[in-house]
């Protein structure tokens, strides 16, 4: 998912189709975890980060050198925050640095 797909997160509005696509897909996953938790599977999103591949660069220009992550930097993030969770967290939605992000 991305952080613009937060409601509760949007304080700039615009990116129409992107926020009203990555919204969708917190809502699947957030209603296939309620269904899924029966079955002893857990589901949540997660939010790469601003990450250097061809999709973010017509972006790029307005990220901090600091805030734009390599694809080794956003897999590692990635991984350690999903190895760190439990069943607990499933339907949540949660950053690169393992913050949670309201829906």
């Amino acid at each position: 998912s991305a952080r613009v797909g937060s409601i509760g997160d949007n304080g700039m509005g615009g990116w129409y189709s992107y926020r009203i696509s990555k919204a969708a897909l917190n809502m699947a996953t957030k209603n296939m975890s309620l269904e899924l938790k029966r079955s002893g599977v857990w589901c949540v999103s997660l939010h790469p980060g601003t990450t250097d591949t061809g999709l973010s660069k017509p972006f790029q220009k307005n990220v901090k050198p600091e805030k734009l992550f390599t694809t080794k930097f956003t897999v590692s993030q990635l991984l350690g925050v999903v190895e760190s969770m439990d069943v607990s967290h499933t339907g949540s939605f949660f950053a690169w640095d393992g913050q949670e992000i309201e829906w």
